[in-house]
């Protein structure tokens, strides 16, 4: 049985779970972490995935199963290697996993495959997304049909580099009293395939509307972004990077600014964190990883999952994700 804070799967390291409800059960696309030695740095050469195998449970309590491999690097004519994060979404009597990869140039970009099953396994278009780079797709389908894909990340994920509208090797980051680099945002095509518009900024935003500063490292932007809607707000979660939380922002708007809210989850053992925030029936549920199954490895991780609670006036709950631990 499923186990709340506790790995999903112990017979690969998962990390990196993209939830969603497809076909009254819930699917995790995760990434799949290689149980082999690596020396970290920031470039995240350690994490180099190859493929990914895609988990289902019927509900919360019942057991995990993994559908095998999906979709391997080796049949993506672009791509080179680090299958990093990937997500998924249904449309057209289709399912869609968006992935980010390396090109043949050593430059990330956000690939396509689908299946018609949400198992998989899934057929890659023959070339990335035009216009395309960095890495963390996650995309939203709003009420009104339209969907979006959300996308970037500092550091390895190169999105320093991309300031300008085009690849600067060597770019950096901005000062740490100028607003903080946001995750970017596109309108997909009707067949989910492409992007309708440029891909354009997000402003996260304090209270009193100020942008938050690169310097500001317990709330500013790092990877790994995830929206989803709830009671009319749109919700806008992500890893902070250096300072291991998930936090989030509200807007009005899918494509923001975002107003930062809070926590929804505390650091967990391993250098990074990532989630995705489902509704299941009538309970909401966060999606997780750790090291903790590793030892702490950086490239080794386990996806978990926990319930999630939202306060009356829309803001959520912290999670801790150890509550035992003394």
């Amino acid at each position: 049985m499923a186990k709340r804070n506790e790995p999903l799967v112990t017979h690969i390291y998962t990390a990196d779970p993209s939830a969603h409800v497809f076909e009254g059960k819930i699917y995790i696309y995760p990434s799949h972490d290689l149980d082999h030695e690596r020396v970290s740095n920031d470039n995240g050469d350690q994490y180099d995935m190859e493929d990914y195998h895609i988990l289902s449970m019927e509900d919360p309590d019942s057991p995990c199963v993994d559908h095998g491999e999906a979709l391997h690097v080796r049949d993506v004519p672009w791509a080179t290697a680090q299958m990093w994060a990937p997500d998924a979404a249904y449309k057209n009597n289709t399912y869609y996993l968006y992935f980010p990869a390396r090109d043949k140039d050593g430059i990330f970009r956000l690939g396509v495959a689908t299946s018609a099953s949400p198992a998989g396994p899934f057929k890659p278009e023959p070339n990335y997304i035009p216009g395309s780079f960095s890495i963390d797709p996650a995309v939203f389908t709003d009420d009104d049909g339209k969907s979006y894909i959300y996308f970037g990340g500092l550091w390895g994920g190169q999105l320093e580099k991309w300031q300008t509208g085009e690849f600067k090797p060597d770019a950096e980051g901005p000062a740490a009293d100028a607003p903080a680099l946001g995750p970017r945002v596109a309108e997909l095509s009707d067949d989910m395939l492409s992007f309708k518009t440029e891909p354009q900024q997000i402003s996260i935003v304090d209270e009193d509307g100020n942008p938050i500063l690169a310097g500001d490292e317990d709330r500013r932007y790092f990877e790994g972004p995830w929206v989803h809607k709830y009671n009319g707000n749109y919700y806008l979660s992500y890893s902070t990077g250096t300072t291991h939380q998930i936090v989030y922002g509200i807007s009005k708007n899918p494509q923001g600014p975002y107003v930062y809210k809070g926590v929804i989850l505390t650091p967990v053992i391993g250098w990074t964190t990532h989630h995705s925030i489902v509704q299941f029936k009538d309970k909401w549920y966060l999606f997780y990883h750790d090291s903790s199954l590793s030892g702490g490895a950086d490239n080794k991780r386990s996806v978990k999952f926990t319930e999630l609670t939202y306060n009356e006036d829309g803001t959520i709950q912290t999670i801790d994700p150890y509550p035992d631990r003394k």
